[in-house]
């Protein structure tokens, strides 16, 4: 059958068994159907940010209180989600990780095609193959030294995060122009796995990422429901947590859940994406401008606000609220840094258990017992749904922001971070362990856009000096010296391209949204 789609990317014998002619059908239906209404959305965002660029900051909306106040509840949620104490996380492009991560003991594997997948079109294949075989139980790697990794009888259950909808892949064309990478990511992982995921008693589960707004979610809704009738299966099978991650989405959290109401299971609160969204939301006032990356913890009153409204939002609709990423992972090499590590991420979660979340992420197996026993201790049952409380806060208090320092040592930590995350990004590499952090493309994307407001805004550092652009590149300079210095082979490798796309992030004139949109011409 022709079909009106292109294939720019390399084939081989991993792609071809993805790129068949009728998923590629499936995936031109997708965009045919739904691209307008894609393209609609960005355009709506820009006219958003024209207003809140021009001092019209959101509120919650008056033409859809009825749904707020409304005493609906959504679809029954599938049996193999009731239970979401622990979900892990990692890129879909790394055989062994997701291997272990399947194996983790974690309730739920959240596979990434966004924020922890570098989309070089080879590992956006590669992702995706390895959501086929795993689901067909048939995945497997064996490493350098031999070592052979299999899925264990006990696995966790499969949800699957693809790229947002302000993202194209470049390298797939429909009518000649670039397919939506949200459409291309949910499209063939649909289509090659739906049907086998309710045969086994499980169902195609999904993690939607950087909503803005309930318009948004109803045109994912209208994906699905599309979708599910072209395939045959029944409507309400697709079940998708929402990642809140945008000051806009919480504005507007009741009208998101009820968009979806017929496939929504939870709500996570995606907080360095949603930090990070303060930042870019509200570049043109200098009253947003936050201090070290480290003193805007989850305990501030924007964020502990967001938290939650969150739970509230999603017991009253009967579906869980989950926990963001604690950022901090095991440290085998230094007993008392591990120790530190270990206790901030029990604090952490010990927080989110207290305000009634049902479980939350984690970033590596080695968290998954210890934050297991949290909200095992919390509670009893699978999960904290009949905790309902009424949120107590205001919308102001969504957008009180933290006061504290800009160090000079918390300039220089965004710069090391940005730099050698931006690096191993355009290399293939989505998720990047840094100073015992798991860095990912949202805390980077913090790191780049906190520089350019403290420059943008004349940031003082304790001494009094002025953070500017002279200041940013004998920093930058220094610490890209002491990047060489502390390589095994002192090989610049890539570094010439992160300095180059962090440069450009930093010194222009005007906000760029995304570093992923930007550096995309450095990726295969």
């Amino acid at each position: 059958m022709q079909i009106p789609i292109q294939v720019l990317g390399k084939q081989n014998s991993v792609s071809k068994k993805i790129l068949t002619e009728d998923a590629l059908e499936f995936v031109a239906g997708l965009a045919k159907q739904f691209e307008t209404s894609r393209a609609q959305i960005l355009v709506d965002r820009k006219n958003k940010q024209r207003a809140i660029d021009a001092g019209s900051f959101p509120s919650f909306l008056a033409e859809t209180s009825s749904i707020r106040e409304g005493k609906w509840r959504v679809a029954r949620i599938s049996s193999d989600l009731d239970d979401r104490r622990v979900e892990i996380t990692g890129p879909s492009s790394n055989r062994t990780m997701f291997i272990n991560a399947m194996n983790s003991g974690a309730q739920i594997y959240m596979t990434d095609f966004e924020d922890a997948h570098s989309p070089q079109w080879d590992e956006t294949m590669q992702g995706q193959v390895n959501v086929y075989d795993a689901v067909r139980r048939a995945i497997e790697s064996v490493s350098a030294s031999g070592r052979k990794y299999t899925l264990n009888d006990k696995l966790s259950v499969l949800c699957i995060r693809p790229r947002g909808w302000h993202l194209d892949e470049r390298h797939v064309l429909v009518d000649g122009f670039p397919v939506s990478a949200s459409l291309f990511d949910f499209g063939l992982a649909f289509f090659h796995n739906a049907k086998r995921l309710i045969d086994s008693g499980s169902g195609p589960y999904f993690y939607l990422p950087k909503m803005q707004g309930y318009g948004e979610a109803r045109l994912w809704n209208e994906v699905f429901t599309y979708a599910q009738n072209i395939l045959g299966v029944p409507n309400g099978s697709i079940k998708a947590t929402v990642l809140i991650e945008h000051i806009l989405a919480v504005f507007e959290i009741d009208e998101i859940i009820y968009e979806l109401r017929d496939h929504i299971s939870g709500l996570n609160l995606g907080r360095w994406d949603y930090i990070y969204s303060v930042i870019k939301t509200f570049n043109k006032h200098p009253d947003f401008v936050l201090p070290d990356r480290s003193e805007v913890t989850m305990n501030t009153k924007f964020l502990e606000s967001a938290a939650k409204l969150v739970v509230s939002a999603s017991h009253k609709r009967g579906i869980h609220a989950l926990g963001g990423m604690s950022t901090y992972i095991p440290r085998r090499d230094d007993h008392e840094s591990n120790e530190n590590a270990m206790q901030a991420v029990r604090t952490d979660k010990q927080r989110e258990a207290d305000q009634g979340f049902d479980g939350a992420w984690v970033a590596h197996p080695g968290l998954v017992e210890p934050v297991g026993t949290i909200f095992d201790e919390a509670f009893s049952g699978a999960n904290q749904l009949n905790n309902e409380s009424a949120w107590d806060g205001v919308a102001s208090d969504l957008l009180t922001m933290p006061t504290g320092q800009v160090s000079e040592s918390g300039v220089r930590n965004n710069i090391s971070v940005a730099i050698k995350y931006i690096e191993a990004w355009v290399q293939g590499i989505g998720a990047v362990a840094i100073n015992g952090l798991m860095e990912d493309t949202a805390t980077a994307e913090i790191a780049r856009a906190q520089l350019w407001q403290w420059i943008r805004y004349e940031a003082k550092l304790p001494d009094g000096i002025i953070f500017d652009e002279e200041l940013y590149r004998q920093f930058r300079s220094e610490e890209v010296e002491q990047i060489l210095v502390d390589r095994v082979d002192s090989s610049k490798h890539d570094l010439d391209k992160a300095v180059d796309l962090l440069d450009q992030l930093v010194l222009s004139s005007e906000f760029v949204e995304f570093l992923t949109v930007l550096g995309d011409r450095f990726l295969d």
